[in-house]
This record gives C-alpha cells, structure tokens and sequence, in this order.
C-alpha cells in the first residue's frame, strides 16, 4: 500500500503525463490543420499560375493589347493566391529547405518561384537616368551571355528556354533573378521608377501608374520573338515549380520520398512514413517548433523588415516588392493573410480545425487581438489608398502615407514576437531572437 506522500507524487506524475497527452494530442490536431492548408493554399496557387501560362500562351500566338490585359490580370490572381503561400516559408520545408532528404525531394524552389529584388537590367532594356535604352541583357544577346557579380557562369541564350533561365536564376548574385513572378512582371509591365530620382517622376508620370512596357516591344521590335519566348518559358517553369512544391502536400503518398517526394513532406509531419522512409517521420514538437519559429520570422524579419521597413524608410520603390506592377500593397495584404490563415486555421472562408490561435491562451490571445485589429486596419488603408490616390511608392514617401505604414511595420513586428507567446502556450520554449532573422536588413 502506497503511502500518502507516494500517492500524492503518483498522483502527480499521472496528472502531468495527462497534460503532456492532451499537449501531444493537440499538436498532431494543429499539425492536421496546417497540412490540410497548406495543401489547399498550394492547389490554388497552381491553378491560377496555369491560367497564367495559358494567357501567355495565347497572347504569344498574336499580340494585341487586350491579351496583354488579359496577360496581367492572369498574373495579378496568381499573383494573390501565391502571396497566401508565403507562410509556409522559413519553416524547412518543401518549399525552401536547404538540406537532407527534403532538399533532394523538392529542390529549394523558393528562389526560382519568388526571388526578389531583381536587377531587371540583366533580363531587359530599361530606360537610364540620360532616357537611353540600357544593353547588354539576356533579350539581347543572341549567344551566350554572362551576368554580373561574382563567380558567373556563361550561358548559352542563343535559344531562350526554361534550361537556360533556370541556369542564369541568381547566377553570379543574389539580384540576379531570371525566374518566377517578379521576372513575368517585369517582362509584362516593363520599368516603373526614375532611377535617377525617383520622385522627379519622369520615366512612369503619376501616382497611380504603373509601368507601361509598349506592345511594340512583342510585336515589330527586333528581339519582339525573344520576350515571348521568354515569356513562355518563365511561365512554364513557374508551373512546373510550383507542381513539385504542391505534390509535397498530397493526402496520397506514392513515389520515392528522395526524387519525386508525392505526399511524402505531409507524411512526415504526420509521422506517417513506414518501412524504409519512416527515419523521415518528423517528432511532432521539432514540427510544431519549426512552423511557429518560421511564422515569427516571416512576418517579422521578412515582411514587417525586409518588404516593408527598407522600402519606407530609405524611401525607394527599388526595394518596393512589386515594383513594375504597383502591386505591392497587394502583397502585403495576401503575405498577412497567409499568416491569420495558418494562425487561426483559416482559408477562403473556411475553418480547418484546431489552430494555434484556439490553444493560445486567452493571455495571448487578447495580446494578438489588439495587434491584428490595428494591422487590419493599417493594411485595409494601405489598400484603398493604392486603389484611389497612391500607389505604395508613393504611399512611402514623407508626408504621405509614411506614417501610417511605418507604423503598420512596428505592428507586425510585435506580432512576431508574440509568437513566442504562443509557442510557450504549445510547451515550446522560444525566444524573441528566435523569431528574428540574425541577418535581417538593418534599417
């Protein structure tokens, strides 16, 4: 017989293996919800990068204006769902991982879909400071051509295909971008910005326009032919691209997990994987660990800083995300949305089940609260202004709408941060600089 003191350690041990049981139980519950989302938010993104290609596709057979709309358009959804995705990001995941089993699986494809800044003089002729055509880009050089920087590798661009801007995709730097969304815009909308002074507004006039690349630069310019296969070609790959990182996510597991990886990463994460592939299986708390320290980062040190802060406070629409288009107060919107997606458990209007924000405690809960109220607010101003007086560029300018959007950054930057808050409330144990990129943009 157990004496009371044995009895009530017991009785203690039992209760604490209950807490953890629940505390393991609701993981795994967050984890169901986050690859269900993650499977959705990628599916959508596929299928509007496909209608991408298809307009390309029939605006390259006979351009007109109305297709190069239709061109744009195509790119401003795609470009909306793919922001929702970002979240994933940061995380080892399929889309970015650096390393092991999943980086032989997926490719690290991050940089071919989305890199960004990009020195749009490498792919292009942009107008300089003097109003003279630049040269000496990869439209215009019918042999092989080599990118600035350091350490680049020649590449043959006699024919312009998804091989050879695959090969040129940050080759040499990092501002050397040849591929994804930001390589289609600016082949789309052409230059936006003065590079002289930006604010002199002498290249694009006007607050709310964008850039205007001339339908004559696809139809009687010389290097007309070499934009569209371009054009093809960056969007066939962003599909292909976008094909493997969605495969990842698939409730039906099939395929070698170290080549083609179809369903694998979901697996994992669910601790799923047998036989030879179960060493792959991911420990829920790693998992759980890895998502929420990624989301910190992301809207912290990557949107909050690098898409926001740099761009405000230099002020320089170079270092505004999509500059050509104007777009960028749309990608601060739907880079937000992908965050209150995965925090509440949330897409398109939908509840997915249990979320990190239904398990934080109230404490935590009431904190974030406040801080999604006002960054609701911030950006639903951020986005009528852009519609109705300002693009983003000139919403960063002093005296504009400044203020406001430096405040928008502090916000979300606090938001980050509590995400230790509620990785505590999972029995996680972070820190502010965890949830911080060390090498973060210092502005």
């Amino acid at each position: 017989m157990l004496s009371g003191k044995k009895v009530f350690i017991a009785i203690g041990f039992i209760s604490v293996f209950v807490l953890w049981g629940k505390a393991s139980a609701a993981n795994k519950s967050i984890l169901d919800t986050y690859v269900d989302l993650a499977l959705d938010s990628y599916t959508q993104a596929l299928h509007d990068a496909e209608n991408l290609q298809r307009q390309i596709d029939i605006f390259a057979e006979k351009p007109d204006l109305e297709l190069l709309q239709n061109a744009k358009k195509a790119w401003l959804v795609s470009r909306d769902s793919y922001g929702q995705t970002e979240i994933f990001r940061l995380a080892n995941g399929p889309i970015d991982a650096e390393e092991g089993w999943i980086k032989n699986a997926y490719g690290a494809l991050e940089g071919q879909i989305n890199a960004w800044p990009l020195d749009e003089n490498m792919i292009d002729y942009t107008i300089d400071a003097d109003g003279k055509k630049t040269s000496g880009n990869i439209i215009d050089t019918l042999g092989y051509f080599t990118p600035g920087g350091e350490d680049p590798e020649k590449v043959n661009v006699i024919t312009i295909g998804v091989d050879s801007i695959t090969q040129l995709n940050e080759n040499g730097g990092d501002a050397n971008v040849a591929t994804g969304y930001h390589a289609i815009e600016f082949l789309l909308w052409g230059q936006d910005q003065d590079y002289n002074n930006f604010a002199e507004d002498t290249i694009t006039n006007g607050a709310m326009v964008a850039g205007k690349r001339p339908l004559t630069d696809f139809t009687n310019d010389e290097f007309a032919a070499r934009r569209l296969a371009y054009l093809k070609a960056a969007s066939l790959k962003l599909v292909n691209d976008l094909e493997v990182v969605t495969r990842a996510w698939h409730k039906e597991l099939s395929g070698d997990c170290e080549k083609d990886g179809t369903g694998c990463y979901r697996a994992a994460i669910l601790g799923k994987l047998s036989g030879k592939h179960a060493e792959k299986n991911i420990d829920t708390k790693t998992s759980m660990r890895q998502i929420i320290t990624g989301m910190g980062v992301f809207i912290k040190s990557e949107l909050a800083n690098e898409r926001i802060a740099v761009a405000v406070l230099t002020p320089s629409e170079e270092d505004e995300h999509s500059c050509f288009s104007d777009n960028t107060h749309r990608d601060i919107a739907t880079n937000y949305q992908g965050f209150i997606n995965v925090l509440k458990g949330t897409f398109n209007n939908k509840q997915y089940g249990t979320s990190f924000y239904s398990l934080s405690s109230e404490e935590t809960q009431n904190k974030m609260n406040k801080l999604i109220e006002s960054i609701d607010s911030k950006v639903a101003n951020i986005n009528e202004l852009a519609e109705t007086k300002w693009h983003f560029d000139y919403q960063i300018l002093p005296g504009n709408n400044a203020k406001e959007i430096k405040s928008l950054k502090n916000d979300m930057r606090r938001l980050g941060d509590a995400m230790v808050d509620v990785a505590k409330d999972m029995d996680i144990s972070l820190t502010e600089d965890d949830v911080t990129d060390a090498d973060e943009t210092k502005v």
